[in-house]
């Protein structure tokens, strides 16, 4: 798993239990996901589509840094399937994991379009080949 986003955790970003608020989480962990959707696809037109269960298991504080980590499980005909892990940066306890987030391409009528793609592709290798800076 690629651990590419960090982020630190802030006063704005805590609930009132002073430790980080879930939707905050849950926010920077879907943009994650859609970031390395567009990434894949090479299409900036995705949609989260389904997010399994979130299983919290333990609550950073002020001051942390965490770390987000997607990898890709499954390419449908028009989806991506990604797991996510979230950990500590520093101690590398966990702290979320979501075993599926299905990610849907859209084609230029906003429907869900076949994306082509079988396996994982790094953009070093597209620009070595002469293909999309996506």
């Amino acid at each position: 798993m690629n651990f590419h986003t960090r982020k630190w955790v802030k006063p704005e970003d805590l609930n009132p239990n002073g430790t980080l608020f879930g939707g905050r989480l849950l926010a920077w962990i879907d943009e994650e996901a859609a970031l390395y959707t567009i990434v894949q696809l090479e299409n900036p037109h995705i949609v989260t589509k389904f997010i399994s269960e979130i299983n919290f298991i333990s609550a950073p504080v002020q001051g942390d840094v965490i770390e987000l980590g997607i990898e890709v499980i499954d390419f449908g005909t028009s989806s991506i399937s990604l797991r996510c892990v979230v950990r500590n940066k520093i101690t590398r306890a966990d702290v979320l994991m979501i075993e599926r987030i299905v990610m849907v391409n859209l084609g230029p009528d906003g429907k869900p379009a076949p994306h082509g793609k079988t396996e994982v592709e790094y953009v070093r290798d597209r620009l070595s080949k002469g293909g999309s800076n996506l």
